[in-house]
């Protein structure tokens, strides 16, 4: 049998994310048009068709806002996890701060009608648990939660990455017995658009051969490939725009020839 790999959503809107945040406040989001729905819809037909259960991210502000979208996620079998309220980096909170937000999460996706059973990890935005906010691991463990998929082993991007951090499933020392899904390095967002589909491939193919499931992530917002366009600096332009188009159908290229399902169940399928 094929590996199980993991297929995992950061729901947030097409302003809430960091390329926006200097443009963005979460203070002007409530003036901001919501597109979240149209693009969640096909997420949870395309999955329904593949057989997949997956793993959504939420966002506090979203399920605030959108509750019923958030019940209908869960009423479809998928995995609720955190990913903050305000999608504040890790890196621009004291630990203080960050329990905080991590409350309004919770709060919110309780609201919606999530059972508090079944929120059982953490995404930090932008991937923000790095080796200077490890501290992040112990207060997800404070809040009973059981796993964080938040760092990425990996060197040079100026935002974010952990090096020294084993690749595989493992439970850090000194994070209270949680367990860390590391980020699979190349494998969802910018790069799954950016790349040839034949990298992304590689990408899979290689972190199976290794005995490691692969961790895919991606945004609600890459499959809205109308959504309004801002006059961003030409990086964060590229980045956040790039082949749109092509993600819809990456996608269906991807579940059609991979194993995938949600964290919970990679977990289960690895022992922890």
């Amino acid at each position: 049998m094929k590996m199980l790999n993991a297929f995992t959503v950061d729901l947030e809107d097409w302003f809430c994310v960091g390329n926006m945040e200097g443009i963005f406040p979460p203070s002007t989001w409530h003036e901001q048009e919501l597109r979240i729905e149209r693009p969640v819809g096909y997420l949870l037909e395309l999955l329904k068709k593949h057989g997949v259960r997956g793993t959504f991210f939420v966002l506090g502000w979203i399920a605030e806002r959108c509750p019923k979208l958030v019940r209908k996620i869960h009423d479809a079998g998928h995995e609720i996890g955190l990913h903050g309220y305000g999608h504040k980096r890790v890196t621009s909170l004291d630990r203080a701060a960050f329990e905080d937000d991590l409350r309004r999460a919770f709060d919110a996706i309780l609201n919606a009608g999530i059972p508090r059973e079944a929120i059982a990890g953490y995404r930090a935005p932008s991937f923000s648990i790095v080796e200077k906010t490890a501290w992040a691991l112990e207060s997800l463990a404070s809040f009973g939660l059981k796993y964080d998929s938040s760092i990425v082993p990996f060197r040079g991007h100026p935002d974010y990455g952990w090096a020294a951090i084993p690749a595989e499933i493992h439970r850090p020392p000194n994070a209270a017995g949680i367990v860390e899904v590391p980020m699979t390095p190349g494998f969802g967002g910018g790069y799954f658009r950016l790349f040839p589909y034949a990298v992304t491939k590689w990408i899979v193919k290689k972190a199976n051969r290794h005995g490691r499931p692969a961790i895919f992530y991606s945004h609600p917002w890459e499959l809205d490939p109308d959504q309004p366009r801002i006059p961003l600096p030409p990086i964060k332009r590229f980045r956040h725009y790039v082949n749109l188009h092509k993600t819809a159908p990456r996608l269906e290229k991807l579940l059609s020839e991979f194993r995938f399902g949600s964290i919970g169940e990679v977990l289960i399928e690895n022992g922890f």
